[in-house]
């Protein structure tokens, strides 16, 4: 595949005749790392793949009013951070289920996940991460699993540096605390 900067994709995109030819190079250059970012926060397979689908309906419907303002990157994950969060949020309000219970379904799911290629001890870290609380665990996917920089998620985020590394902190020290368990 030949390699576009973000800024040329999205000159493209300002081209009726190449628009859907640069939301299809947009897919391609971001739907893998969006999808691995999606699914570790919302476990199962199937509900990753409707997540980054919805994700990139929104950025379809989107892209015309982006004014790059941010990284086209950082827009992006923004888009599927809450479009993750929301799936959360509905499964656990359709569920009727306080965050405890939805987690232990999550535990349940990433138990029994066949598209789960990680050995024993990442299952653990993966079960631990569903014990931190929400905010948390999206701050601790962004940091360990995606080596962002604080200053790039304060903006994916709209959360000071400061209040996420505090996050970090926390989520780090629960996770340590509850490997050592057992």
């Amino acid at each position: 595949m030949e390699s576009y900067s973000d800024q040329e994709l999205l000159d493209l995109f300002t081209d009726p005749v190449q628009r859907e030819r640069a939301f299809t190079l947009i897919v391609e250059k971001y739907q893998r790392r969006l999808y691995h970012h999606i699914r570790r926060l919302v476990i199962s397979h199937e509900d990753a793949d409707d997540v980054l689908q919805n994700t990139f309906v929104k950025v379809w419907k989107g892209l015309g009013r982006f004014r790059g303002g941010s990284e086209l990157f950082t827009w992006l994950y923004r888009i599927a951070t809450n479009e993750a969060l929301n799936f959360l949020k509905r499964e656990r309000k359709n569920l009727f289920r306080p965050w405890e219970g939805y987690e232990r379904q999550l535990e349940e799911t990433l138990e029994s996940d066949e598209h789960f290629s990680g050995d024993t001890i990442l299952k653990r870290l993966h079960k631990a991460l569903l014990r931190l609380p929400e905010k948390q665990r999206l701050v601790f996917n962004l940091r360990y699993f995606e080596g962002m920089r604080y200053e790039e998620m304060s903006r994916i985020l709209g959360t000071t540096e400061g209040a996420l590394k505090a996050s970090y902190h926390h989520a780090v020290k629960k996770v340590e605390s509850y490997l050592r368990e057992d």
